[in-house]
């Protein structure tokens, strides 16, 4: 445990609480301290799935290590909840740290990573990074990159028609952007006297797999790309927590006051390629975000070395005890391909009586087994 002394606290905390700042903008102590711990066991539970995919506890491994500052300040800053009055999130499958800055268990993460039957997002039917959350208005996450952009602005219609403040948030990566799905978003987002109160985001990586972004776009910002459309935006550091944050709260703000579009673009790194089947070896040369973080804590004077280190080691901790535990629990059995696919329907022949309820307490008692 850190030692109480004249400039830290028992808990290794800054008596002074000093703020955290970059340029002229800046985050208080304990909101640092928050985002920090999210940052870190979002790192570790990727970090310890990228191990599972290649001990064969897992398969395929595909998330966002790198983006971590950028993910949880768009996480802490959603209205969450179940309905239009609330924030919609069409994510992909580099968000894991938006959802552990919503509240997702870093088992959950692990459940996707081993398809346990237990995992509340697809009980085993995705692999990792393909979240889906209804309680939180999370849309399934597909594969198919930036077919997210295209279906936005539908429950940004009906959240526009609803009133109130809910925004629609839509993620996406830099070579997506060159999807027809991200133009499609551009246009039915910006109809004049239709505008639509949606929050476009480019996490740019600077990679589409193997394919360099400079030797594709020729604009010089895909932010840029707003501009034709009447769409308001800004590029920012998505390593720099306070900036991203801010970034953040400007384009929410934006989108809640004046119910239309903003996009944003966060320059990010990508610090294990594109995935386990590049190799998911870790990237020398990218600036890594929380150490980014880390070093302006300490030189901020908000923490010590020692506290940072227990961070780290609470992360493990419990991360390591969420793998004993998911690899523990059940898989999908044969008999549950079919079930959670079909509605209940008056005129479907084969499949009238498909639906058989949403995974609920059936998730807690498989995890009980």
């Amino acid at each position: 445990m850190p030692t109480e002394n004249k400039i830290f606290g028992s808990e290794g905390v800054a008596l002074l609480a000093p703020e955290v700042r970059s340029g002229r903008e800046t985050l208080p102590a304990e909101r640092c301290l928050e985002i920090h711990r999210i940052m870190v066991r979002s790192r570790v539970m990727e970090e310890r799935t990228i191990k599972m995919s290649k001990s064969g506890q897992g398969y395929f491994w595909i998330g966002g290590p790198g983006e971590e500052a950028f993910n949880t300040s768009l996480g802490l800053q959603v209205k969450k909840g179940r309905g239009p009055s609330y924030d919609y999130l069409h994510l992909h499958y580099r968000n894991s740290a938006t959802l552990v800055a919503l509240g997702m268990p870093v088992a959950d993460g692990i459940r996707q990573m081993a398809m346990t039957a237990t995992d509340p997002h697809s009980m085993g039917r995705n692999f990792i990074g393909h979240f889906a959350c209804r309680d939180w208005n999370v849309l399934p996450v597909t594969s198919v990159i930036e077919v997210q952009h295209v279906m936005a602005p539908g429950t940004a219609m009906v959240q526009k028609r609803l009133g109130g403040d809910g925004i629609t948030i839509v993620t996406g990566g830099d070579a997506g952007s060159a999807e027809g799905d991200f133009a499609s978003c551009l246009v039915w987002s910006s109809r004049p006297g239709k505008e639509l109160p949606v929050l476009i985001v480019v996490t740019n990586n600077g990679w589409g797999i193997s394919t360099s972004a400079c030797s594709q776009h020729g604009e010089r910002n895909i932010c840029d790309r707003g501009k034709a459309f009447g769409i308001r935006g800004e590029v920012v550091d998505g390593n720099d927590v306070v900036a991203s944050w801010h970034a953040v709260r400007r384009g929410m703000d934006y989108c809640r006051r004046e119910r239309r579009p903003y996009l944003l673009e966060a320059k990010v790194s990508r610090l294990y390629g594109h995935s386990s089947s590049s190799g998911a070896q870790r990237v020398a040369h990218e600036d890594d975000p929380i150490e980014l973080f880390e070093s302006k804590l300490l030189e901020t004077g908000l923490v010590d070395a020692l506290t940072l280190d227990q961070a780290h080691e609470e992360a493990h901790a419990e991360v390591e005890a969420a793998v004993e535990q998911v690899l523990n629990e059940p898989m999908p059995t044969a008999a549950d391909v079919e079930r959670y696919t079909y509605a209940p329907s008056s005129v479907d022949a084969v499949y009238p009586e498909d639906y058989t309820g949403l995974p609920g307490n059936e998730l807690s008692a498989l995890r009980k087994r």
